[in-house]
């Protein structure tokens, strides 16, 4: 089978995932608070960007930082900047809002969507409601439209996830969202934080890629950095 793919912004990343992420489907990263998913959406936004598409950022925890973006791009963050259409939703009403916008913005000029955090929102919702099934299929209904986004228009969609701690086992992490994004993302890339400031990205899930393979970096002022074992 043949997967189109879109760079990463980092060449040994590219080698490790065989090009890119893939063009037409959700690509979820899931880790801790500082492991480094913004980063990763922002490398690969540049990517896309320099190809000449433009970008929708849907940001709901302000993670997206200009400073950073300098620090990657410092001669021409402007120029970059200039090529992100950002939606900013504040709760999960105005992020399921936001999706309804996405039908009126994407065209043929839009290269990436990336949704950072997906869950930020979504548990808010769920800690105030008594009604968590009514939750949980407007997110359901949420990463449907993302999908089908990715399939009719071959755009790539990059969510950022949180984790949290099993009760029972606090060694074991788990995705917020659980089975609605396991199902929905053809790609899921776990981020852990390890010693001496280390990142090691595990593929949990993939289409063309082994699972529990594994890429160690660091992030640098650049972006990110290999690490070789």
């Amino acid at each position: 089978m043949s997967i189109t793919k879109v760079p990463t912004g980092n060449k040994d990343l590219d080698l490790f995932l065989g090009g890119g992420y893939d063009n037409d489907v959700i690509t979820t990263f899931y880790g801790p608070s500082g492991s480094g998913k913004t980063t990763l959406c922002i490398l690969s936004a540049i990517s896309v960007i320099d190809s000449g598409k433009k970008v929708i950022y849907i940001d709901t925890e302000s993670s997206f930082s200009v400073e950073r973006l300098k620090q990657i791009v410092p001669n021409r963050y402007e120029e970059v900047m200039h090529n992100f259409l950002f939606l900013k939703p504040v709760n999960f009403d105005e992020q399921k809002k936001s999706f309804d916008k996405l039908r009126n913005i994407v065209d043929d000029t839009i290269g990436l969507i990336v949704v950072d955090t997906i869950s930020m929102l979504y548990r808010l919702a769920v800690g105030q409601t008594k009604d968590v099934y009514e939750v949980n299929k407007q997110l359901g209904i949420q990463l449907a439209y993302l999908t089908e986004l990715g399939r009719k228009k071959k755009i790539p969609v990059l969510i950022a996830n949180q984790v949290y701690s099993s009760f029972e086992d606090k060694d074991k992490v788990n995705m917020v969202g659980g089975d609605i994004l396991k199902y929905s993302s053809k790609t899921l890339i776990e981020i852990q934080s390890m010693k001496n400031s280390i990142r090691s990205l595990i593929v949990r899930k993939s289409r063309s890629i082994e699972e529990d393979k594994t890429f160690n970096f660091e992030l640098v002022n650049s972006g990110i950095e290999a690490k070789k074992d």
